[in-house]
């Protein structure tokens, strides 16, 4: 029988008993504990087979004695104690895509948004004001995702009714992928010139920090919309305050920005055309119900072969 320890967490604001429900509605026959405090988490993971958190500290790791496999809730896996997992052979897996389908609709919205003026009308409706009102559409346009991973292949994917062509750029373009072209990150100048809306959700590592550069920002179709939904240093921030400022593009949504959140008197809040939301495209109600999919599906693996390899989003230490 497997035990399953599940620490104290409240992603995006969600009670993590929601998150135990779902792992025993699918694995009815293991050991689900929940601990909710130090203490409690100190008693748990001493015989867990499983434990699943986001933190995980080498003082738990101390207290792991049976531990097969951390199963963590984020996507992200730097903060985690990487060299002792490795040392001690313990698999490591992520929640890795759970994001994908709310953070495209967010993508989706955002650009929806500002192709109709939905600010504009709603600046207009405070102001008790009946006028026409003049919006594009997002048909027949070209959209470049920068970074095809699960949520660049969601944002892709639900493109697909909107009759748009589509680019994409990627570490491997060899890969290939959903889009109608791939290029690879040192060809973005060309993926994204003629596309009037841009969607970053590339990772943010030594290739991409500051990837949105001014060089970047005068390439791009000046009535672009651009929306970061990867990670605020992606973005030069003072580059795209000047492109905002100088009309090298058109509009921009920001769910993360750097750095985060923007002081209070940043000139990004006073722009018309900047949208700026707090780190909000992460959310999604079905959170712990994605994520304890993919534990229950390597749970069962394991059970099947035998070993805690070859796992669903399993991270090679």
């Amino acid at each position: 029988m497997t035990e399953i320890a599940i620490l104290r967490q409240k992603a995006h604001g969600l009670p993590v008993e929601s998150y135990a429900d779902a792992v025993r509605e699918r694995l009815p026959e293991a050991t689900v504990t929940v601990a909710r405090t130090p203490e409690q988490e100190r008693a748990a993971v001493e015989t867990a087979t499983v434990v699943s958190a986001g933190p995980f500290d080498d003082e738990l790791l101390d207290h792991a004695r049976e531990i097969q496999l951390f199963a963590s809730v984020y996507a992200g896996y730097d903060h985690l104690p990487l060299d002792e997992f490795a040392e001690r052979e313990i698999a490591l897996t992520t929640a890795s895509g759970v994001h994908g389908p709310n953070i495209a609709e967010h993508v989706i919205g955002a650009f929806l948004a500002f192709t109709r003026r939905f600010f504009e009308a709603r600046r207009r409706q405070r102001e008790r004001q009946w006028r026409a009102l003049q919006s594009g559409e997002l048909a027949g346009s070209t959209v470049a995702v920068v970074g095809l991973g699960a949520i660049g292949q969601a944002i892709v994917d639900r493109l697909a009714g909107f009759d748009v062509d589509t680019v994409g750029v990627r570490y491997s373009p060899e890969k290939g992928g959903r889009t109608d072209e791939v290029y690879g990150f040192d060809e973005i100048h060309e993926a994204v010139t003629d596309a009037e809306y841009v969607a970053v959700a590339c990772p943010l590592t030594d290739a991409t920090e500051e990837l949105f550069d001014e060089q970047l920002f005068r390439t791009m179709h000046p009535e672009a919309i651009f929306v970061n939904v990867a990670r605020g240093g992606v973005v030069d921030t003072d580059a795209l305050t000047s492109a905002i400022q100088s009309n090298y593009i058109g509009a921009a949504q920001l769910d993360v920005t750097d750095p985060e959140p923007l002081p209070e008197d940043h000139p990004l809040w006073g722009f018309d055309n900047v949208f700026v939301t707090p780190h909000a495209s992460g959310h999604t109600p079905e959170y712990y119900e994605r994520t304890a999919d993919i534990l229950a599906e390597n749970v069962r693996r394991a059970a099947e072969t035998g070993e805690w390899d070859g796992l669903r989003n399993q991270i090679d230490l």
